[in-house]
């Protein structure tokens, strides 16, 4: 706590504001969340009054503090923004008005963005093992908090807005270069530059998938005595990342399927929002569910590297989500059959391996600068308990 800093229970400097409206039939409501983790509100789809079971709704106005009773427990705190200015929520989402002579809402909700606050407030509630269990704004009011003077909170707050921005445009820069990255791979892929015959000319030829890869299945019976290494698939063509290894003991799984690099690979639920892949050496002999499946590349037709950038288009998901029926549920799934009918264009060998030289360049350089990810996700956290602590 910085030095002078007297620590005010949060009663003191805000009381809860309530503007309750009785629900009409005939009207829409503009609704708003709150995200997790100290991300800020959502706009949600309106609440329609001949919808709704809610009898009460209650509306919020701009620079209110508000949270939500069920996720504060991680973190779903916030400052209503201007763009969510008279819009409605539940009584699930307590509301508060901040003293002005005393507390600069923009320091209350960069104070809410440090873990270690919402865990204090956690903790007065009773039964948290239960992620359900409410949080209550009896529990909020009385949590207490450092607080400097009203000018030294704006100061404070110009220097966070200051440090939180540059860390965002290097956020920005990297996340830019990834897009560019993937909108070159996307493009040697498919070249939309080029006509049907120009491509035919070059060595282009029709296939449908089917003709370039083949199923391939490596099934293994579950025993109670095994744990196996697990990965899911991204949406949007991101990639494959690790998760929890299955117990073969908690599984109600009978059957798992081994991966091994260099397989085509895709999620049967989200490969309407393109969850497809190839595996890495990285997660080679892990283990997926039969909702996962596997093809291995025909090696004189195809490689592995024009597939992964071939399929980071989105009008590839699109064409093979197509063949399925009932795709305004997004949980309809995405047979082996539908991908495999898939027609395209495959460019000639040669090409194939330019496309794999870029993607193995690209990899080499994420790798050589991937320790700036972690830095950047430290930055803030570290500059926000500087900052609490009169550091800044």
């Amino acid at each position: 706590m910085g030095a002078g800093w007297a620590m005010v229970p949060l009663g003191e400097v805000m009381r809860t504001a309530v503007d309750p409206h009785k629900v009409d039939a005939s009207r829409s409501y503009p609704n708003l969340g709150i995200y997790g983790f100290g991300r800020g509100v959502f706009s949600k789809p309106a609440i329609e009054g001949t919808n709704t079971s809610a009898s009460t709704l209650y509306r919020v106005r701009a620079g209110q503090f508000i949270y939500s009773r069920l996720f504060a427990f991680e973190g779903a705190y916030s400052i209503v923004p201007p763009e969510c200015d008279g819009y409605f929520v539940s009584n699930e989402f307590p509301t508060f008005d901040c003293d002005p002579r005393r507390l600069d809402s923009r320091f209350l909700s960069w104070l809410f963005k440090r873990p270690s606050l919402w865990r204090a407030i956690a903790e007065r509630s009773t039964g948290m093992g239960d992620r359900r269990q409410r949080i209550h704004p009896e529990q909020v009011l009385a949590e207490e908090v450092p607080l400097p003077a009203l000018d030294e909170q704006r100061r404070i707050v110009a220097r966070i807005d200051s440090l939180a921005a540059k860390i965002a445009e290097a956020r920005g820069l990297r996340e830019d270069a990834a897009s560019q990255t993937t909108k070159l791979l996307v493009a040697m892929a498919h070249r939309g530059d080029m006509t049907r015959s120009a491509k035919l000319r070059d060595g282009w030829r029709p296939v449908r998938l089917g003709d370039v890869v083949e199923e391939f299945s490596d099934p293994h019976v579950v025993t109670t005595d095994r744990s196996y290494p697990n990965f899911g698939i991204f949406s949007f063509a991101r990639g494959l990342f690790p998760k929890a290894p299955i117990s073969g003991l908690e599984t109600s799984a009978t059957r798992l399927y081994r991966a091994r690099t260099g397989l085509f690979i895709y999620s049967r639920l989200f490969a309407f929002e393109g969850s497809y892949g190839i595996v890495g050496d990285e997660f080679d002999g892990c283990f997926v569910s039969n909702e996962y499946p596997m093809f291995a590349c025909k090696p004189s037709d195809v490689l592995p590297d024009f597939l992964a950038a071939y399929f980071q288009s989105p009008e590839v998901w699109r064409a093979i989500a197509e063949g399925s029926s009932g795709l305004g549920d997004r949980r309809q799934r995405v047979q082996p059959a539908q991908v495999l009918r898939h027609e395209f264009m495959l460019p000639p060998m040669e090409w194939q391996r330019k496309i794999a030289q870029v993607r193995k360049s690209v990899a080499a350089h994420a790798a050589a600068h991937s320790e700036v990810v972690p830095e950047l996700d430290a930055l803030l956290p570290a500059i926000l308990d500087r900052a609490f602590k009169g550091g800044l």
